[in-house]
């Protein structure tokens, strides 16, 4: 697939949003590595919202002691940073394809980047979050929400954000979230906040845009088309 270039001319700052809907993992996965080492100097940057089927992905340094008991759901191994974390349906989960150094980015901004705009739009409707600096995600009264991991490459990041929307959390009794034993874990359907994983990934989008500073927004559905 080919990383289109279309970087507005004009001083304003573009990205586009794209709806996948429901795609298993690894189709999602490899078409992240793809965008990314195709991508140019103008390419524009994108966000892709996704719902997974159920699956477990262990990150770089991923240790095989915190997958306690995978039963029938998938385990695949990514790029990513981190642990072991779940993907499932009624979560939606935000990719973040973005050129730091053309946007004068650090790691560590872009990971603040995306805990915050989860912070922020918990706090729309009064429910304080927080993020730990020793344990990357979002945090309720101590109960995770949200999960993160970022790569980067020739300057560009990609993977992103896992935000439990409405979800059966019972996989994540099978592993150790994120590396830590016994993390409690919750969603936004738990914690009262209404809508579903399309509004809320919406929203999500919206947040992350702002704070990155982004003026123009272009849409589009499925993945980008492949290239020979």
């Amino acid at each position: 697939m080919k990383a289109e270039a279309d970087q507005p001319q004009d001083g304003k700052k573009a990205y586009r949003l794209r709806q996948l809907g429901r795609v298993e993992y690894s189709t999602v996965f490899a078409a992240q590595r793809e965008f990314t080492n195709t991508r140019n100097a103008d390419t524009l940057d994108e966000f892709w919202l996704v719902e997974h089927p159920p699956v477990f992905t262990q990150g770089q340094a991923g240790k095989a002691e915190h997958l306690l008991n995978a039963g029938d759901i998938p385990v695949v191994q990514s790029d990513r940073g981190g642990q072991i974390t779940y993907h499932g349906p009624g979560q939606v989960v935000l990719y973040m394809l973005v050129d730091l150094r053309r946007g004068g980015l650090g790691v560590r901004t872009a990971v603040t980047a995306l805990e915050t705009s989860v912070i922020q739009l918990l706090s729309q409707v009064g429910i304080t979050a927080a993020a730990d600096p020793h344990a990357p995600g979002v945090y309720v009264q101590g109960a995770k929400v949200a999960a993160l991991g970022l790569r980067v490459r020739k300057g560009c990041c990609y993977h992103g954000v896992a935000l439990n929307v409405d979800l059966d959390l019972e996989p994540y009794s099978r592993i150790n979230p994120c590396g830590y034993a016994g993390q409690a874990v919750t969603s936004t359907h738990l914690l009262g906040v209404p809508g579903g994983v399309a509004e809320i990934g919406e929203a999500l989008a919206s947040q992350l845009a702002a704070h990155l500073k982004y003026t123009e927004r272009h849409n589009a559905q499925g993945l980008p088309a492949q290239t020979d």
